[in-house]
């Protein structure tokens, strides 16, 4: 049976749990425990050493039906959840969430028959990647909001070129995309035993914030092999605390886009509702302030040993809104080379009206002046029309841009004679600009002379939210600074 005939089989089973409120997002979960399970068992049986234990292993539930399999499913989800390393990873607050135990019994039944420990490690990733793809297409939200298209994914590993000594980071990892990705680009030239066991053990590196989506990109990983008895996943929040000295030669990210600015809370005395900001204050910051992206981008700055290479995918308002955003994006063109920018088309997210871009820079040692001396913007979103669907982004999308990019030497770049998309502006044309905002385009939007190429209304609904939410930050801005000036 192929992998995407598993996929189907396995996903078609969702449709009669999501009838029970069995969620598609809860559903992968469950397939992550058994498939789990299902493989320590095969293991076990060839002789090898598997850290679950006889009482809750996958022999136990097989045998069982009825509530006493809901109890021992449970049971066993509670225990491996307490364990440490990989196991707790991928167990870690788990729940059993098929209350039906003849429905349990099916899944059951359906994934024990099949072998997966027999299945090579690309087959059995793609079986997993497929069932997180199915539910990031159907749940349009939470992890699936930004679940980054793997042409661009594949693009981006291509133009940062990871060698198999490096260590590649990802601090918003999601279902671990961009590590997989940067893994099989090193894998092609880890020849030596000692770049390979590093590829498959310390090489990579990953966080979230969401215990569900960790545990997911753990599944993820260690379906294609990666990783030992410690998971190189931790469920932490990146931005809670200052990068140490453990510094690493590559992030890749698609930080999350969700912007909470402040929460509601009650006064204890006077019962009303306050406004209280939700600020990121850390010494090794340049600027405090409540946007996620941008306190991403300076923790992403910030991981970087000397001469490593940053790839991350940010939002319009990183490009261009102002006060703590312009004070990032100058120091950031200082103490790093801010040397590519690519535009992304609008259609290629599970959120409509998503506008995106990929900003490119490489750490630089202390300096008096500037080390960005020029900016290449890829422009592939003017006159570009993506959907999910009809018109997929495919890799073949970014050839050019791959081409123009150069990663063989990044000196060599000149402007190209056949596309308008490839541009460069100088440090000093930067500066010269309001608020050095770049979100820079020059391309002639034909759709703006075509009402019939009009984006949809959602699109144009979504577009209109992200701008009054930009001005509001910047009202929010102005609050704050008179009261605290007292004016």
């Amino acid at each position: 049976m192929s992998a995407s005939e598993i996929v189907n089989k396995v996903w078609n089973y969702a449709h009669v749990l999501r009838d029970d409120g069995v969620g598609y997002g809860d559903y992968v979960e469950q397939i992550t425990y058994l498939i789990f399970l299902k493989m320590a068992d095969e293991r076990e049986q060839s002789g090898q050493d598997v850290p679950v234990p006889n009482l809750f292993n996958w022999a136990r539930l097989v045998k069982l039906d009825g509530d006493d399999l809901e109890v021992q499913y449970r049971h066993t989800l509670e225990f491996l959840g307490k364990r440490g390393g990989m196991l707790g990873t991928i167990f870690r607050k788990a729940q059993n969430k098929i209350q039906d135990p003849a429905k349990l019994e099916r899944l059951i039944k359906l994934i024990d028959k099949e072998q997966w420990s027999t299945l090579p490690a690309d087959v059995k990733g793609e079986i997993y990647e497929g069932l997180l793809e199915r539910n990031a297409q159907d749940v349009k939200g939470g992890a699936g909001q930004y679940f980054t298209p793997r042409p661009l994914i594949e693009a981006i590993v291509e133009v940062m070129q990871p060698k198999p000594t490096d260590t590649v980071a990802d601090p918003a990892c999601g279902t671990g995309g961009f590590l997989l990705a940067a893994h099989d680009y090193m894998a092609k030239s880890a020849t030596s035993r000692k770049e390979q066991r590093h590829l498959k053990e310390s090489a990579l590196r990953g966080n979230d914030i969401v215990d569900s989506v960790v545990r997911l990109c753990a599944m993820n990983l260690y379906l294609h092999g990666i990783g030992g008895d410690e998971c190189p996943i931790s469920s932490t929040d990146a931005l809670a605390k200052e990068v140490g000295d453990d510094r690493v030669d590559m992030v890749l990210a698609n930080p999350p886009f969700g912007k909470k600015s402040s929460i509601t809370v009650i006064n204890e005395k006077s019962g009303k509702k306050e406004q209280e900001k939700l600020t990121i204050e850390r010494e090794d910051f340049w600027a405090t302030t409540s946007n996620k992206q941008l306190n991403f981008v300076q923790h992403i700055a910030n991981m970087l040993k000397i001469g490593g290479k940053a790839a991350v995918v940010v939002p319009d308002n990183v490009l261009f809104e102002g006060d703590a955003g312009e004070t990032v994006r100058k120091t950031l063109m200082e103490r790093c080379d801010l040397h590519t920018l690519l535009r992304l088309p609008t259609g290629i997210f599970y959120a409509q009206g998503v506008k995106a871009n990929v900003i490119f820079f490489d750490a630089k040692p202390a300096s008096k002046t500037a080390w960005t001396k020029q900016l290449w913007v890829y422009d592939y979103r003017t006159n570009v029309h993506k959907t999910l669907k009809q018109n997929r982004l495919a890799k073949n999308d970014f050839a050019e841009f791959i081409q123009c990019y150069g990663a063989a030497d990044r000196s060599q770049r000149q402007v190209s004679t056949t596309t308008e998309r490839w541009k460069s502006f100088t440090y000093a044309e930067l500066l010269a600009r309001d608020k050095t905002n770049l979100d820079i385009f020059w391309l002639k939007d034909e759709s703006l002379e075509d009402t019939d190429s009009l984006p949809s209304p959602e699109v144009l609904a979504a577009e209109i939210v992200e701008q009054l939410e930009a001005a509001l930050e910047e009202f929010r801005a102005v609050e704050t600074l008179l009261i605290d000036t007292g004016l």
